[in-house]
């Protein structure tokens, strides 16, 4: 069975149980600062998880692109990659454990005809905070699940949430299937690292609420959310000992050995998960640059470029090598064969700066480090490694690399206190992102998100139509807005943007909402980025006669309450698309 008929599979079998089927977002998350990328298939749906009630009903089912930036030193092992796909299904508010764990079971073992011994699953322990998840455990034991096979784990592995400082959270429940791999000698299980378990789907069960004392206390409200990575299931189901022998991969793959005459299993892996990465990222509206998403970008063509010549091949060889990708996925991801021109040239152009970069760049770090060999110096200092980069470009991940294959090691961490505009480096902390935006809702953030309609029409009655959103960030204290615009703006344009919209708050404009079929909402002149659907009915907010856009809310009621819109940074993030900072006053003074 392959990963597409996985994927059919798993929409039928909870279609068929009342769920209704909705689209999968962009990899852009809109309006949230919580993450760079959409990491979950979670993410799209946190104003519904908060309470916001969902066009499509308390039964949904979806198949998501999601990627994670956390795992890129993980690439190259069996099972991690940073571009996945994610299945889920969602209560909100409708069946919770129960029915949840049985419909997960009842997909693999009686669906997917998995092996129910080989099952192994963990449940929450308990704390101070919320109860050990008998539950849970039960409705395991109930179907079978032998006692020795269900673990219990504290929060750091069996624990969801909240998204923000406050919010829905709880225990989960997560699923394994042993490899039959020998056990290792470190207390072999579920938690272990060592490549026997490999977890395949997570029941996230949102039963508390955390306020911001730390309380938990029980939800009204309680939610069932889960994801099952396709990638890993597809490895089993094709009986492969590793996701890169699946067919998602093995053509790629299979190119790269090629095209080398090097073995080196980890490096060949490594070149073929952040190509793929970057072809979806940049079907996803995302050019190379140094901040933010874009950086990510950059990152992983210049990691693969990188590599390629690790393995002594041409980097020519990287639009070759993203062909096979597109051609091996185009029938589960026909945005990608739609986007293959744009996708080639970018690479072909990242590729070329890169080469220039590493010839400039590499020849000062070889200077450098051969100095430091003749001081017996085994530390390369956080200026120097800011300097390379500022000064060629040289990402600080390359540098270390090269430094580490010389037995040189980098101050990081030192860099990283440099780096402070260069935002989500590699594995930075999580942890302080998690602010604002709709994963913690507050007055601030749903009147700054407001805003951004008001923000972005005004940018295309200034600018032009061809002025369309490429993202958003909010915080409590001030909104980002990205949009497609080749040049940097003009102090006169920037004030006649800040008067059109403090002009539309001052016309104390009411805003509505109204739940429309898609297409309809297209036809009506609805702005949106479409691939954010969810489903074929949406949320459309109109402010007066002024914005239309499809979006999952929630807003003010009225313009009169964002008070005084002010513009206090406007910058380049890519080429092509800027960035405005902005902020609500309560008056002009």
């Amino acid at each position: 069975m392959n990963a597409l008929e996985i994927r059919n599979k798993f929409i039928e079998f909870f279609n068929e149980r009342n769920h209704r089927v909705i689209s999968g977002a962009s990899l852009i998350p809109e309006n949230d600062p919580s993450v760079l990328f959409t990491t979950a298939g979670m993410h799209p749906l946190v104003p519904y998880l908060l309470g916001e009630p969902h066009p499509l009903g308390k039964r949904l089912v979806d198949y998501q692109k999601c990627l994670r930036t956390d795992d890129i030193d993980e690439v190259g092992d069996d099972t991690h990659v940073t571009f996945f796909e994610m299945l889920g299904n969602w209560s909100l508010g409708d069946y919770f454990k129960e029915e949840a764990i049985r419909m997960s079971y009842d997909f693999l073992v009686n669906c997917l005809k998995l092996d129910p011994e080989r099952l192994s699953v963990s449940v929450f322990s308990g704390d101070q905070d919320a109860a050990r998840d008998v539950e849970a455990a039960e409705v395991w034991r109930s179907l079978g699940v032998k006692e020795e096979n269900i673990y219990y784990y504290g929060k750091k592995h069996n624990w969801w949430g909240p998204a923000g400082v406050t919010g829905p959270c709880g225990p989960d429940t997560e699923i394994f299937y042993d490899t039959l791999k020998p056990r290792c000698s470190k207390g072999c299980g579920p938690s272990c690292d060592c490549g026997k378990y490999w977890e395949i789907w997570n029941n996230v069960f949102m039963e508390y609420y955390k306020d911001s004392e730390g309380n938990f206390t029980p939800l009204k409200q309680k939610n069932v959310d889960t994801g099952l990575g396709l990638e890993r299931v597809t490895a089993l189901m094709e009986h492969k000992d590793n996701i890169y022998e699946t067919k998602l991969f093995s053509e790629v793959m299979e190119e790269i050995k090629l095209l080398s005459n090097k073995k080196d299993e980890v490096s060949f892996r490594i070149i073929a998960d952040h190509i793929r990465a970057a072809c979806f990222i940049i079907t996803d509206g995302v050019l190379p640059g140094n901040m933010d998403q874009s950086y990510i970008l950059r990152r992983l063509i210049r990691r693969a470029v990188r590599y390629m010549r690790k393995l002594e091949i041409n980097p020519d060889n990287i639009c070759r090598l993203a062909t096979v990708v597109i051609n091996s996925l185009r029938h589960m991801y026909g945005e990608l064969e739609k986007n293959e021109e744009n996708i080639i040239n970018i690479l072909q152009e990242e590729k070329d700066k890169f080469m220039t970069t590493l010839e400039k760049g590499e020849a000062r770090l070889y200077k450098i480090l051969e100095g430091l060999k003749k001081e017996n110096i085994n530390i390369l200092n956080a200026k120097t490694v800011f300097n390379l980069y500022d000064t060629y470009g040289f990402p600080p991940e390359i540098t270390g690399e090269l430094a580490k294959e010389n037995g040189v090691e980098i101050d990081l961490q030192g860099f990283k206190e440099l780096f402070k505009n260069h935002q989500e480096l590699s594995r930075q902390g999580a942890a302080e992102k998690f602010k604002g935006g709709l994963a913690d809702d507050t007055s601030e953030t749903i009147a700054l998100h407001t805003a951004t309609h008001l923000l972005h029409r005004a940018l295309q009655l200034v600018l032009g139509e061809h002025a369309k959103q490429k993202g958003s960030n909010i915080t409590k204290e001030r909104l980002r807005f990205d949009f497609t615009h080749g040049q940097k703006l003009t102090s006169q344009e920037l004030k006649t943007v800040e008067d059109i919209v403090n002009n539309a708050i001052k016309r104390s404009m009411s805003i509505t909402c109204e739940e429309i079929p898609y297409e309809k909402a297209k036809e009506s002149g609805a702005e949106g980025l479409f691939a954010n659907k969810y489903g074929e009915v949406v949320k459309v907010y109109t402010i007066g006669d002024f914005s239309k856009e499809i979006c999952g809310g929630p807003h003010v009621e009225n313009t009169s309450e964002l008070g005084y819109f002010k513009i206090v940074k406007e910058e380049s993030v890519a080429s092509g698309v800027r960035r405005i900072k902005a902020v609500l006053l309560r008056d002009r003074d």
